[in-house]
């Protein structure tokens, strides 16, 4: 398995990797192929982004870097469970199929995917359960 974080602040970069760990040990426990590469840049009119490259597992993930530390962590969460989606063939993003179903992301209101209803769904609570296990919950940055 290889995470790497690049772009943004060091310290965005150590959060960020550290959130990418637990997604996979939380949603992906018996994954051990998985090649992540998290880029913390300005990606295009999204707060982030996750590419399925042509490599099996590997994926790349863009993440909007001017987001509040705690809104940078739900994004990759949210992403992660994408990720998720991906490697167990959940989804399948060439035809935006979902369980053998296919959608169309034109006629269907994007907060209706339901890819993005289960990632939207899970953010928060992968955030809070990573903020419990390494005791950041007193911190200012991980409060609403």
């Amino acid at each position: 398995m290889f995470i790497t974080v690049t772009g943004g602040k060091l310290y965005q970069q150590k959060y960020v990797e550290s959130m990418v760990e637990f997604c996979i040990e939380t949603l992906m426990p018996r994954m051990r192929t998985l090649d992540i590469s998290v880029k913390l840049c300005t990606p295009n009119k999204a707060l982030g982004y996750c590419l399925e490259l042509d490599t099996t597992r590997e994926f790349e993930l863009e993440i909007e870097k001017t987001q509040t530390l705690r809104r940078l962590l739900e994004t990759v969460a949210h992403e992660m469970v994408h990720v998720k989606q991906f490697a167990r063939r959940e989804l399948h993003p060439s035809n935006d199929e979902w369980y053998g179903k296919t959608y169309n992301p034109k006629k269907v209101s994007y907060w209706d995917l339901p890819w993005e209803i289960e990632a939207h769904g899970r953010e928060v609570g992968l955030f809070v359960r990573w903020c419990e296990k390494h005791d950041y919950g007193s911190r200012a940055w991980s409060q609403l």
